[in-house]
């Protein structure tokens, strides 16, 4: 990521540096997982789609600890692999919309409240910015060479009302919370960088 853009990282300290963490990632642009594993301080874990595991792809991301992912159906195997890696203490990225879209945190799935409230793992909000401002000239669908990347991140916070449950109504009561957080974040994060 360094070589190709300009990656500015604001907050990187506030990542725990050991135990379970999930980074909970705004999503406009297709460098945007890149970016945050090229700049992160712990290596991560994402959840991706399982078509972008094809051709020489595959091995390279099952090589640096990507987890594939059937977004058609609950994929209990990617589900697994990804508790798996919070219980070990390691990352896990995930972008909470579930797909590219406005990057905004405006519609967020369920599985990032699962994943903090039965892991009880912190979740770090970051916002990465600047990566659909502008189209490359060599290559339209990313942006310009050398130009800047902020990847922004916020303070840990807890998703859990600290109860324990893990209820339908508690996973929509953190996902509430979740996303207050998450825009909160993003809208702090482009007054700071002006973006």
């Amino acid at each position: 990521m360094y070589g190709l853009w300009k990656p500015r990282v604001l907050g990187a300290w506030r990542v725990p540096m050991s135990g379970p963490v999930i980074l909970a990632v705004n999503h406009s642009h297709m460098i945007d997982g890149p970016m945050l594993m090229g700049t992160a301080p712990r290596p991560v874990h994402f959840l991706i789609k399982k078509e972008a595991f094809v051709g020489p792809l595959d091995p390279f991301l099952r090589g640096i600890g990507q987890l594939k992912v059937d977004r058609t159906t609950a994929d209990r195997t990617a589900i697994s692999n990804a508790l798996g890696v919070l219980a070990d203490g390691g990352v896990l990225g995930i972008f909470p919309e579930g797909t590219r879209g406005e990057g905004d945190f405006a519609s967020l799935r369920a599985g990032l409240s699962y994943f903090a409230v039965r892991s009880g793992a912190p979740i770090v909000p970051v916002a990465v910015l600047g990566s659909t401002e502008r189209r490359g000239r060599l290559i339209r669908g990313l942006p310009p060479l050398r130009s800047r990347v902020d990847v922004v991140f916020g303070d840990p916070f807890e998703a859990g009302d600290g109860s324990g449950r893990r209820t339908r109504k508690a996973l929509d009561e953190a996902t509430v919370r979740i996303q207050e957080r998450l825009t909160a974040h993003l809208e702090s994060a482009r007054r700071f960088t002006g973006r």
